[in-house]
């Protein structure tokens, strides 16, 4: 493995770090397509994985005033526990319908939240704990977590810290048991990856450092049309290349 590739590599993690922590979406909306072209998908899951859970720690470090345990309690304990169930329904149906499937309830999530900017869940126990269990159920089915968490999220509209803070906290949840999942099926990395993880690693946080600086600029009242926007396009490829 060439810098050339390694250094390709760098940067399209600080282009999916940073879209990931601007959107909740998290770095492998874009970056596992990308890499798939050029590595097998073990490899692939594996360093996306890693890489992905480098950058929820970032979110949290870097809008840790929007920290709410309770949130996150109350949204990832069922999340996880539902993802886990899911997963084994997952196996039995044809992944491409599903993530059409995705895709299109996606779209039509969009429309609403742009046809109707004031709407909201209202922010309660059984509201969080609801939200929480249908984006496991939905993570578990389709394999795509980030674009229905950020969907559930939105729908509560949170302030852009708490917002942050609490897909990342969620996010860490998953991606650990994924990541040990991984290792424990026998996938690996080589070791121009496996080094190259020190110059992948401060990349994320260099994307998510420039999405915290954007986020700061974003006025509140449009933050959820900002997600929108990047749930749009996370639904149209699911609906074209699931």
């Amino acid at each position: 493995m060439t810098w050339e590739l390694l250094l390709g590599v760098a940067l399209l993690t600080v282009l999916g770090a940073g879209i990931g922590t601007l959107a909740g979406l998290g770095t492998s909306t874009v970056m596992v397509p990308a890499f798939a072209l050029f590595l097998p998908v073990p490899q692939v899951l594996l360093l996306v994985g890693v890489i992905h859970w480098f950058g929820d720690v970032w979110k949290m470090l870097l809008f840790r005033e929007g920290v709410r345990w309770r949130l996150i309690l109350l949204f990832g304990a069922p999340g996880v526990v539902a993802t886990w169930l899911a997963a084994s329904v997952a196996l039995d149906v044809h992944s491409d319908l599903l993530a059409r499937v995705l895709g299109g309830f996606l779209a039509i999530y969009v429309a609403f939240l742009l046809l109707r900017p004031a709407a909201q869940l209202p922010r309660t126990d059984a509201s969080a704990a609801t939200g929480g269990a249908l984006y496991g159920v939905t993570a578990g089915l389709f394999g795509v977590g980030g674009a229905v968490r950020s969907a559930f999220l939105a729908a509560f509209d949170l302030p852009k810290a708490v917002y942050i803070a609490t897909s990342g906290a969620i996010a860490i949840a998953i991606d650990t048991s994924r990541i040990a999942a991984y290792v424990e099926g026998g996938a690996t990395l080589p070791d121009p990856l496996l080094f190259g993880l020190l110059l992948f690693v401060p990349a994320s946080l260099l994307g998510a450092e420039a999405a915290k600086k954007l986020v700061n600029r974003i006025p509140q009242r449009h933050f959820r049309t900002v997600i929108a926007v990047f749930l749009l396009f996370a639904a149209v490829k699911l609906v074209v290349a699931p």
